[in-house]
């Protein structure tokens, strides 16, 4: 099936004007006569091009009041192998470690690259969206190639249905605020392209649960997009999202992302790619069940994991805020809790010779000879100073105390006026308490789901302690927590329970019946999850909104109909309304004398196909054409600009 974007639509009329000179009569290019040509400057085939306004737009630049023509880029166009074909992608054929674009055996740049990397997949995840086709044949759009179409797809979206959820109920709401807390409907990738502008740099974590990828497929939790490149499309969904979420997140703010042992290899090589090696913070090991049989090789793959990723440098306090730690009270310290440390170093007594010597505690007189591989901590002479400030303590000093070694005594006032604290890489591994109680397992976070709407809503829901931990661990209060697979509102849940500020983004119908009634039911007070453990009793609000739809009017008609005669006044109004693909040839399509013979789901198929699945809401820029504001409410008029510009519409 042959592609053409606006663009090479453009390029091929251009072409044309000069007969068979530089495409055969049966519209082949003819590839290297046109760069030939473009190589020498071709002055006919020049002016020709420059004429074209989109053309003129797409590849000059302004500079010194100078027109300058981007002639490398124009000819890259060109040199895709299968330009005239459905592939338009220099990845559409290898897969394989790169660097510099070129595939290497050995270096320490590793770069992943893939079949269609170069691209942007709207990949709609609405269960119509995989059934019913809708989104089956989606363009991966390349940036070179259908840059318009790029530039129209992530323009900020008009906003609709704007309600206010707090303690009284729901409002119609008119005004949003910088410190509300967000809710939006909509496909995430051009919501977050929505909310760029407004929330660039600004959020400090962002957490996200996404689709997990499985080398089988299985009925749940898969991603079942295009499973004809089914790693490939993974990557490229959850690349164009990552992209656009590093610009909104903080210096110092971190990203944590949820995934399984089969997908998270190749996804950290791309978070690498997209945040860089650099930026990695960790890999967090998660307990999800304790052991299962009939199992490949029988070996229980009872973890998954949270790869971290930050905007900022090793010196930034990204992790660390808050740990619970064990402190003792006792009476030689009144008023001045403390827990216990480590006081050895990773050294020998050979490379801390002044270290080499035998503590004697003095209440006691008992002696703690030195481990000659772990030489203590402390220099000999410094001991007294670091004794007489309480800094050391003996095991021997208190009944309570099982230990055997001196230790580090570290008071609690001290930790407090620490900014960070350490924090273990395993803080999200299960004690041994928390494995009986099956505690931060993916069963908890389903069972907390069942208790609140007394069935099973969700599936694979996160356990609210997972996410008290992460946020405890990266930020503060009144931070702003991001989360665009909102799923059952975990996350929103828990920042609100924190007191965060938080931004949710969901596509899926259970939006209005699982996610927006829990947060409800959290501003009520609601007891389950962490309540008691924060001492929660209710309170907060949220804006909820959705991304006004276009095409999805045609699209939601289309899957209604259920005669021919329907069909055929629905695509009547698509030709006079609605955004088609700009593969679709209607000529083609009206004389086609086997689309008649075609069954009647089939002829839905092909009507669905026609429709352009990039247009499927009305971009904000277009809010005050009258063909765009006779569809809105005055209320979510004033929204839109209250949200975009910040202010209300006079």
């Amino acid at each position: 099936m042959q592609i053409d974007t606006r663009l090479m639509e453009q390029v091929k009329a251009v072409l044309q004007q000069f007969g068979t000179k530089y495409m055969t009569e049966d519209g082949v290019l003819k590839r290297n006569t046109v760069i030939n040509a473009l190589d020498k400057y071709n002055k006919d085939l020049m002016q020709a091009l420059l004429s074209n306004k989109l053309i003129k737009d797409e590849y000059t630049e302004q500079i010194a009041n100078t027109t300058v023509f981007k002639f490398n880029h124009f000819i890259e166009m060109f040199e895709y192998q299968e330009f005239w074909g459905n592939s338009f992608t220099k990845y559409a054929n290898r897969i394989g470690l790169t660097n510099d674009e070129k595939f290497i055996s050995d270096s320490d740049d590793v770069v992943l690259d893939f079949p269609y990397k170069d691209t942007v997949l709207k990949a709609g995840m609405t269960k119509e969206d995989v059934d019913k086709e809708v989104g089956a044949d989606e363009p991966f759009l390349n940036e070179t190639l259908a840059h318009s179409e790029i530039s129209e797809l992530f323009e900020p979206k008009v906003l609709v249905n704007a309600k206010r959820y707090d303690s009284d109920g729901e409002h119609e709401s008119t005004k949003f605020h910088d410190d509300d807390n967000l809710v939006i409907k909509g496909n995430n990738l051009i919501a977050l392209h929505s909310i760029a502008k407004k929330y660039a740099h600004n959020i400090k974590m962002i957490y996200i649960d996404v689709p997990y990828y499985f080398r089988k497929k299985i009925a749940e939790d898969t991603f079942k997009y295009n499973s004809n490149f089914q790693l490939s499309t993974w990557l490229i969904f959850l690349k164009n999202r990552l992209e656009i979420a590093k610009k909104l997140l903080a210096k110092n703010g971190s990203i944590w992302i949820s995934i399984n042992d089969e997908g998270m290899h190749y996804l950290k090589i791309l978070a690498d790619s997209v945040f860089s090696a650099k930026h990695f913070v960790g890999t967090i090991p998660r307990k999800t069940r304790n052991g299962k049989s009939d199992v490949p090789f029988n070996l229980s793959q009872d973890f998954d994991w949270l790869l971290v990723y930050t905007n900022g440098s090793e010196k930034d306090s990204v992790v660390g805020r808050s740990v619970k730690r064990k402190y003792y009270t006792t009476d030689d310290f009144p008023g001045r809790p403390w827990r216990t440390a480590d006081l050895t170093s990773q050294r020998t007594i050979q490379e801390r010779p002044n270290s080499n010597y035998t503590m004697i505690n003095p209440r006691t007189g008992k002696k703690y000879p030195v481990n000659p591989k772990r030489s203590w901590a402390v220099a000999k002479e410094t001991f007294d100073d670091w004794y007489s400030k309480g800094g050391i303590g003996f095991p021997d000093d208190y009944d309570f105390m099982s230990g055997s070694k001196p230790f580090r005594r570290v008071f609690k006032d001290e930790d407090d006026q620490k900014k960070q604290s350490s924090v273990p890489s395993d803080f999200l591994m299960n004690i041994a308490e928390e494995l009986a109680n099956g505690k931060a397992t993916n069963r908890l976070g389903n069972d907390e789901i069942t208790s609140l709407f007394s069935r099973d809503s969700f599936g694979y829901a996160k356990p609210e302690e997972l996410l008290q931990r992460v946020i405890n661990v990266s930020t503060t209060e009144n931070d702003i927590v991001l989360d665009f697979f909102m799923g059952s509102a975990t996350t929103q849940a828990v920042a609100m329970k924190m007191h965060r500020h938080f931004i949710g983004i969901e596509q899926m119908d259970y939006i209005n019946t699982v996610s927006i009634p829990r947060l409800q039911k959290v501003i009520a007070g609601e007891q389950g999850g962490i309540s008691k453990d924060v001492a929660w009793q209710g309170g907060g609000s949220f804006v909820y909104v959705e991304l006004m739809e276009k095409n999805q009017g045609f699209l939601h008609d289309l899957q209604k109909a259920t005669t021919t005669d329907e069909l055929n006044a629905i695509y009547t109004r698509m030709k006079q309304g609605a955004d088609l693909d700009f593969r679709a040839d209607l000529d083609k399509y009206e004389n086609d004398p086997e689309r008649t013979s075609l069954s009647f789901e089939d002829q839905k198929k092909l009507l669905i196909k026609l429709l352009d699945k990039n247009q499927l809401y009305y971009n904000e820029a277009n809010i005050d054409d009258a063909n765009v504001r006779d569809l809105i409410s005055d209320s979510d008029y004033q929204f839109n600009k209250s949200f975009y510009n910040g202010k209300e519409s006079e």
